[in-house]
């Protein structure tokens, strides 16, 4: 059989596509961030209600929450309260977008079950590779207490990248506050990643909070509230991402 010649980059997508694919493709979120959306029911093709692995196809109609076609990406600071999930709740669980009543916006990353402090919420897909990618080397600061005092060797060991299972983690830097509680700034974002480091120089996390990503600080927000990013605020958020 012979070969098919390669596909020219400039040729028009293919159809049918996903419907995550579909959004994504269009800035509009990542796929799964679409997902979540399809999930709760805020996408629809041609005026009925899209479903999870639902196809496109040309010249349908696409809608994203309740109707409306967005026109601005908005973005949000939120306090995820401990207890809330930053995916779909599965049974007996809360997530964000259970508490959060903002049409068409999804989490920006993720903060454990256990875990509280600040997540970013917008409809700009965007944004996610930017921000998330460890490459771009974008700050997160955490507030992080222990359950007993932090040893005299703790703060250089931790600046300095730490083995957690197999993989050295980059330097970061620390403060310490008081003799069980420190602060850290991450440019990566690995699962569970201060949790890890802090077992590996024998140190358990009794509580860990987010308080700014880049330039958007958790501020004096409520566990549960959230308020929008805007004007020089977001301007320079933005800047700092490229965009």
């Amino acid at each position: 059989m012979a070969s098919q010649p390669p596909k020219s980059p400039f040729e028009k997508p293919g159809f049918p596509m996903r419907i995550n694919k579909y959004l994504a493709g269009k800035g509009f979120a990542t796929r799964r961030g679409v997902d979540e959306l399809v999930a709760r029911g805020k996408v629809t093709i041609n005026g009925k209600r899209a479903e999870l692995g639902a196809k496109v196809n040309e010249g349908d109609s696409v809608k994203v929450a309740g109707g409306k076609d967005v026109k601005g990406f908005r973005y949000f600071a939120y306090y995820k309260p401990l207890g809330v999930i930053t995916s779909l709740a599965g049974e007996g669980e809360e997530d964000i977008m259970s508490q959060v009543r903002i049409p068409g916006v999804f989490p920006l990353g993720r903060l454990d079950k256990n875990s509280q402090g600040l997540i970013l919420l917008t409809d700009d897909g965007r944004v996610t590779d930017r921000l998330l990618n460890p490459e771009n080397a974008h700050e997160k600061e955490y507030s992080v207490k222990v359950k007993d005092k932090l040893r005299s060797s703790f703060e250089a060991k931790m600046e300095k990248g730490v083995n957690i299972e197999g993989y050295v983690t980059k330097p970061c830097r620390v403060e310490i506050v008081n003799e069980n509680t420190f602060k850290v700034v991450l440019t990566e974002g690995k699962k569970h990643q201060i949790r890890r480091m802090c077992v590996a120089l024998f140190q358990e996390v009794s509580d860990l909070k987010r308080i700014r990503i880049e330039n958007i600080t958790l501020g004096s927000l409520k566990p549960g509230a959230y308020r929008p990013i805007e004007g020089a605020e977001l301007a320079l958020f933005l800047k700092g991402l490229g965009l």
